[in-house]
């Protein structure tokens, strides 16, 4: 069976892995190791760790290097052939491992998976970050099967199917090590937001698939990196945006898909203006400067991806739909009614 290093980013978090650590430490499934990568805490997380959990890796960091370069780092100290990047306020089913163990043993050309993900807080329904496995639109807006903007379905099995999905959330995120090692990892130029999208995206793009394993459960309490709606997350949710689809669209569409999704930003950035929600039209603005600010980086690295890249079109899994139109013009709310 499938080896599962099971890494945990933290930063000044040890109220969550109280709660949260001691669910994943009891999973019931023979082949996983545990690492923290704590990112220079001192609220005493590694003592915590050690005391309680003597067998769990930790790797020690100089400083935060957030999610993206916490996680990059914590790798060369994986053993496993599975790297499972669980978020800290994640409370895991104790046989979760089994379903993605299958998903994995079963489809070679698998390259990540996620589990299903319910609310912590409300377990009857999907979270927020992940639902039933993510898409994007053809303008890159993200949604989820169970999840649409604001509209969270209540889970009633209608998502208990295996399928493949565009991207795999961040808080609980399964990948062959030698694939995301020979992708480069997370792109750290990202560092909050939208970086499994931009990796799961460079998945499709080189012949592999992403998958959700809907035998898998787990429940994300979410919100404890950034604030639903605050100017920081707002700030990193339109950059990386306008990076993901510069970096990773095909030839054919990158300029279109940018242009549409450039000017729908526009919009949304004049609706804060006009409704006097000025943190969140500087948040957008700032957005914008800094992508153009550092567009010759990401010009690069589209270049290379470009060339490395096996499938010449983009995959099956971005939907030619405009959410902003089904959602707020046409009135549609949930995932299944988008297909």
């Amino acid at each position: 069976m499938p080896f599962f290093s099971i890494i945990i980013v933290s930063w000044n978090a040890l109220d969550h892995l109280k709660n949260y650590f001691p669910s994943v430490a009891e999973t019931d499934y023979p082949n996983f190791e545990i690492i923290l990568a704590d990112n220079a805490s001192v609220d005493g997380s590694k003592a915590w760790v050690r005391e309680h959990y003597p067998e769990v890796k930790i790797a020690e960091f100089d400083k935060n290097y957030g999610y993206c370069g916490g996680n990059n780092r914590a790798v060369p100290h994986a053993d496993g052939d599975i790297l499972l990047f669980l978020n800290n306020d994640v409370r895991v089913e104790p046989d979760w491992l089994n379903a993605l163990a299958e998903c994995f043993e079963h489809n070679p050309k698998v390259a990540a998976a996620q589990p299903k993900m319910l609310s912590d807080q409300q377990p009857s329904h999907f979270e927020y970050a992940g639902a039933a496995g993510g898409f994007i639109d053809q303008f890159g807006y993200p949604f989820c099967r169970g999840r649409v903007f604001d509209t969270v379905e209540k889970d009633e099995g209608q998502y208990n199917d295996d399928s493949n999905i565009f991207w795999a959330s961040g808080a609980a995120l399964a990948i062959r090590k030698d694939i995301f090692n020979e992708l480069g990892g997370f792109d750290e130029d990202f560092e909050f937001h939208m970086e499994e999208i931009d990796l799961c995206w460079r998945l499709w793009n080189n012949g592999y698939k992403v998958r959700y394993c809907a035998n898998s459960t787990v429940y994300h309490l979410g919100g404890g990196s950034l604030a639903m709606g605050s100017p920081r997350k707002v700030y990193y949710n339109y950059r990386n945006n306008l990076r993901m689809l510069w970096k990773n669209s095909s030839t054919d569409t990158h300029i279109w898909r940018f242009v549409g999704r450039y000017l729908l930003d526009i919009v949304a950035a004049l609706r804060s203006l006009l409704g006097t929600n000025w943190p969140e039209f500087k948040a957008i603005a700032r957005a914008h400067l800094h992508f153009w600010q550092s567009f010759d980086k990401t010009q690069h690295k589209r270049a290379r991806l470009q060339q490395q890249r096996t499938v010449e079109d983009d995959p099956k899994t971005l939907l030619p739909i405009s959410i902003i139109h089904k959602y707020f013009i046409k009135g549609t709310k949930t995932f299944r009614k988008f297909i």
